[in-house]
């Protein structure tokens, strides 16, 4: 840039000629000079602001398209994950009808390793089995020695265990953040909460998703971060869940079962408040399913949901229930249950060959008869008693919201004739699970409407579609009252809670076709109190066996029997009801006036 002199001699000396002050042309100069330096910067802040207000324009451009793009979206919760990975890392908890926990988070680290960072691999493998004694020292120093650049070592540890990894000083073994599920009552209603495990795994973050159970049924729920501060409500109780966990156990134990189940129900919201099946495990240190064998025998087995037997007697009541409803009979009709009798040239027996003679229709519940059974159900035919097995659900899997349940698939015979009419109607033929027949018996608890049961938290009665009347339902509660009193289930009183029942022995089927001599499904389905029940407990065991008046005795009224009576005594406290005394008969007093 050429500068213009203030004071120029081509103008100072023209005008000293003159006698003019050159004091005048600088200041000239002055001034113009000033106006030339104003027009610069003028230019220039025009410039900036130009720039500016195009910045501006910019930003209001994409603020404006991204309100409008999240204007025409669908709504969606942010993703919570731990910082730099993408994995979802929380999960919400599980809660027992009172809000006590179940299922929780719990915050731990995992163990990998960096070879090439490794001072002393040797030295380090050695430490590291010292502290993990499950792992194998040779492989850790190959894997160590070797080309991998990344190791994992344990997915999990203890802050203990953390600590002494931190101690052996090799910063070649490093730490990563984990969330795991922890299950703080440990094997308490494994069963129904399954088990969770790590699903995609990063170095800072593993995805926790559910492998069996509510955990896994639940899966999108608990996963959802909008239900982080909203955890899963059970039905269960926690106290009436250990209970019942102990005294099962217990009379498993005293009556030689290689297994067992109970199912505690709320007759009217279908509510199971506990559920139980032994052997069981510890979901926080879940087992692997068994490759070969039975897999009944494995402990991840779920007998209460996926168990499918014949149930025997326990049967009776529905086939009494029904001909009533039907009208056919009363509770004090006469039937005729001597023998010979023959369906379809198959001899239909009793009970050690017994021969009853003629009973009540309540006498025939009572005293468990095969033959006033079958005479019953023949007189309600097979399509009608097809009916109404399918109207208490016992055709299709139990809809218990546990991923277990879905394999609980009822085994119906393929042609339903006369002869399934009358082995049904006592309880063989048709296998069902627990579940279904805690369910059918909670219809006639209720006075005759079907209830499914659920493992979530209601409030109120959830009533379903009406199956028996309500006069068929109390004549029903009354015989099963009366087989405590008076028949099969005399084990099952309990003082105060008016116990009513049926039992149910069934051999059990061989796996190549017919049954064992002595191996036996005993069973005892239950209400309580039978004047107003409130809830059905169903108790069964698998392959009982007790000494009792020199004899071997495997039969439900002998074995789970008593083991469903220290239950109903255990838990009918913890449940809220008080020992009351039954209404009794009436006296036909007739008051007459002098």
């Amino acid at each position: 840039m050429t500068r213009t002199p203030l004071r120029p001699l081509a103008r100072i000396l023209p005008a000293r000629a003159k006698g003019e002050n050159p004091a005048v042309i600088e200041r000239e100069n002055i001034r113009q000079r000033h106006a030339e330096m104003q027009d610069r910067a003028r230019v220039r802040a025009e410039g900036r602001l130009l720039v500016l207000g195009l910045f501006f324009f910019c930003a209001f451009l994409v603020v404006g398209g991204r309100m409008a793009v999240m204007a025409t979206s669908e709504p969606q919760e942010p993703v919570a994950s731990a910082h730099g990975a993408s994995i979802a890392a929380q999960r919400a908890d599980i809660v027992d009808r009172k809000g006590r926990i179940l299922a929780t988070n719990f915050e731990t680290h995992s163990l990998y390793a960096q070879p090439p960072e490794l001072v002393d691999p040797e030295a380090a493998a050695r430490g590291l089995v010292r502290i993990f004694p499950d792992l194998d020292e040779a492989r850790l120093i190959r894997d160590f020695s070797g080309k991998r650049k990344f190791v994992w070592i344990k997915k999990r540890i203890s802050p203990e265990q953390k600590q002494a990894v931190h101690d052996l000083g090799d910063p070649g073994l490093l730490f990563g953040p984990r969330e795991m599920r922890l299950y703080p009552n440990g094997k308490l209603a494994a069963h129904v909460l399954g088990g969770a495990g790590f699903g995609r795994e990063g170095v800072n973050a593993a995805e926790v998703i559910g492998v069996a159970g509510v955990e896994k049924q639940f899966d999108d729920y608990l996963r959802d971060p909008a239900n982080g501060a909203q955890p899963l409500a059970l039905s269960l109780d926690l106290t009436v869940q250990a209970a019942a966990e102990q005294v099962l156990a217990g009379g498993m134990k005293l009556m030689n079962a290689k297994g067992a189940s109970s199912i505690l129900m709320d007759v009217h919201s279908g509510e199971v408040v506990s559920v139980v099946s032994l052997p069981d495990f510890d979901p926080n240190d879940r087992p692997r399913p068994p490759v070969s064998g039975d897999p009944s025998d494995s402990p991840l087995f779920n007998r209460a949901v996926q168990g499918v037997y014949e149930l025997g007697s326990t049967f009776k009541i529905f086939t009494a229930a029904q001909a009533i409803d039907l009208g056919l009979v009363s509770a004090e009709t006469i039937v005729d249950t001597s023998g010979p009798m023959k369906v379809s040239g198959y001899p239909i027996g009793e009970f050690h060959n017994k021969n009853y003679g003629k009973l009540s229709v309540a006498d025939v519940i009572v005293h468990s008869s095969n033959r006033g059974t079958g005479r019953l159900a023949l007189e309600i035919g097979p399509e009608r008693q097809k009916a109404f097995m399918g109207a208490l659900g016992m055709f299709d899997p139990t809809p218990f919201e546990i991923v277990e349940a879905h394999g609980g698939q009822p085994l119906v015979p393929e042609r339903w004739t006369e002869l399934s009419t009358v082995t049904i109607s006592y309880g063989h033929g048709l296998s069902i699970s627990p579940m279904h027949l805690a369910a059918g018996y909670a219809t006639i608890a209720n006075g005759g409407h079907y209830v499914s049961p659920t493992v979530l938290r209601q409030d109120g009665p959830q009533h379903g579609p009406r199956v028996l009347s309500e006069r068929a339902a109390a004549d029903a509660r009354r015989m099963l009252r009366k087989v405590v009193t008076d028949g099969t289930a005399s084990f099952g009183e309990v003082p105060g809670y008016a116990v009513g029942g049926k039992t149910g022995t069934a051999d059990k089927p061989k796996p190549r076709g017919g049954y064992y001599d002595d191996k036996v499904i005993a069973t005892f389905a239950s209400i309580f109190p039978a004047h107003d029940p409130k809830y059905v407990l169903v108790v069964t065991l698998d392959e009982p066996s007790v000494q009792a008046y020199q004899e071997e005795r495997r039969t439900a009224g002998w074995t789970a029997v008593p083991v469903a009576a220290e239950m109903i005594g255990r838990l009918a406290p913890l449940l809220g009801l008080r020992p009351d005394v039954e209404p009794g008969p009436r006296a036909a007093i007739t008051l007459t006036s002098n």
